[in-house]
């Protein structure tokens, strides 16, 4: 029986690339996949990061994409420690800069970021219309910066693949203005409501949700959300015209890369069955964080973007209370620089209680997940999210609000819940500082019961978040769009 074959379009991949769960997800999901006999690829844009960690470069093709930009390489590599093959855009003049994947060193966003992931659309479609050795049934492409790519399938005359549309935040739509579309050679007629314009201006995942063949979103619940104005962020009634094609699936975690019993990132490793091993890492993550030694306070932690779609903005104007009432907090993360700038003001004014560590490091996300006490995500909306699953699998206690992915996957520490031993965190409805700190507060209370604290660790730690069930799913979701006219 021949291999399903899939082409997955992505803008990150771990180990490569990354800058947050996306990156994760198109690491470990494409592996899960692989894992079911599929036969997937990943394909990438050219960064300078990407080409200097991919192993067995060759030239595949070169080929003109746009009339006036330089001829593009497609490399083919492998995945680092892996056998995931990967197709990579060599394009200098488009990839190879200082700076992210999105934004140059300051934080702006690239100026031709509508050129740059139009061309990763565009080859994604080339691949889809079978211009290359590997020929996929499915071009799976994931937000945005994929997205013109099922819209260019669908005006095709060769259109052998069928397309998937992963959403993976609905905030983050690629809007740029009118002519993008002369720019990233799409005809002119295509500039119209149906499909690409979006209030004046042309929208990449607009365009993705109206021309692919099936959509979907990393959770249940966000794919509910939306469907209505509060979340669909101006695409709410596409989406509900769009429902019976649209799925949400729970993304997985990668247990190689995110499991206590083996994170070679850790002081100690740990399980269920030696969850006192936990109280080393917290030791050395105070230590290393220049934190008071304590065995009473329970250290709290976050791993995030700094913006107010996390929560931050509901964080900072409680936080001298929640240092007041005997807890410690330690925080990774970057993004809106007001936000970094108050909670470094915050963090000088309680040196041995709060640490804040601007950017992102790979070892220290690992180190506070497994010794924190506590981990926070009280973000407004949250499609997924990956670390409170990170931190049940490592019996840190999530604390959250109930949206999207987060009411999905973590249950309410209410008093029957714990009497039947279904609790793994902490719940809060509304969106507000007060409603948080009440939570808070309600955890920390909690803290102090050993017994009750380490049933809650137990639960959370022995839940299935593996990618196991999810992939299983996009492999009946690939097979219906095949079969599907």
């Amino acid at each position: 029986m021949n291999k399903l074959r899939v082409l997955f379009a992505t803008s990150e991949a771990y180990p490569l690339i990354k800058t947050g769960g996306l990156g994760d997800v198109c690491y470990s999901l494409p592996n899960a996949l692989r894992q079911l006999d599929v036969d997937v690829r990943l394909l990438l844009p050219g960064y300078s990061a990407v080409l200097e960690r991919l192993s067995l470069v060759e030239v595949h093709d070169s080929i003109n994409i746009y009339p006036l930009l330089e001829p593009i390489r497609l490399l083919v590599g492998i995945m680092p420690g892996e056998i995931t093959p990967v197709y990579v855009i060599d394009c200098p003049t488009l990839y190879q800069r200082d700076g992210g994947p999105y934004q140059d060193i300051t934080g702006k966003d690239w100026e031709d970021n509508a050129v740059r992931f139009g061309v990763l659309s565009k080859v994604a479609a080339l691949f889809g219309e079978h211009h290359f050795l590997f020929k996929p049934q499915i071009v799976h492409c994931n937000d945005w910066q994929t997205a013109i790519a099922p819209m260019w399938l669908a005006l095709s005359n060769r259109p052998y693949a069928k397309t998937i549309m992963s959403v993976h935040n609905m905030a983050y739509q690629g809007l740029f203005g009118p002519k993008t579309v002369e720019q990233i050679g799409l005809p002119p007629e295509s500039f119209n409501m149906f499909g690409l314009e979006f209030y004046g201006k042309v929208s990449f995942l607009k365009a993705g949700i109206y021309y692919a063949n099936q959509v979907t979103t990393v959770s249940p619940n966000y794919a509910k959300d939306i469907q209505t104005q509060a979340y669909g962020c101006g695409l709410d009634t596409l989406l509900k015209e769009r429902q019976k094609q649209l799925t949400g699936i729970i993304n997985g975690i990668d247990l190689e890369v995110w499991n206590p019993e083996k994170d070679t990132y850790l002081n100690r490793n740990y399980n269920t069955i030696n969850l006192s091993a936990k109280v080393r890492n917290t030791q050395v993550l105070r230590t290393q964080l220049n934190l008071e030694a304590s065995k009473k306070m329970p250290l709290i932690g976050m791993v995030t973007r700094l913006t107010e779609q996390k929560g931050i903005d509901l964080i900072i104007p409680i936080i001298p209370m929640l240092i007041k009432a005997g807890v410690q907090i330690a925080i990774l993360g970057s993004g809106d620089k007001t936000l970094e700038m108050h909670l470094q003001r915050l963090a000088a004014l309680y040196p041995k209680q709060m640490n804040v560590t601007i950017g992102y490091d790979e070892k220290l996300s690992h180190q506070i997940e497994a010794g924190a006490n506590i981990f926070l995500m009280p973000s407004k909306f949250e499609p997924c999210g990956l670390n409170q699953m990170y931190s049940m699998s490592y019996g840190t206690i999530p604390i959250v609000r109930h949206t999207g992915g987060l009411a999905d996957t973590v249950i309410d520490a209410t008093p029957e819940n714990i009497k039947n031993e279904l609790a793994t965190g902490f719940v809060f409805e509304r969106a507000n500082s007060n409603e948080l700190l009440y939570c808070v507060q309600r955890a920390v209370k909690m803290f102090s019961n050993k017994p009750v604290w380490k049933q809650l660790q137990i639960t959370g730690m022995t839940r299935d978040f593996s990618w196991q069930k999810s992939a299983k799913q996009y492999v009946s979701l690939y097979h219906h769009s095949i079969n599907t006219i």
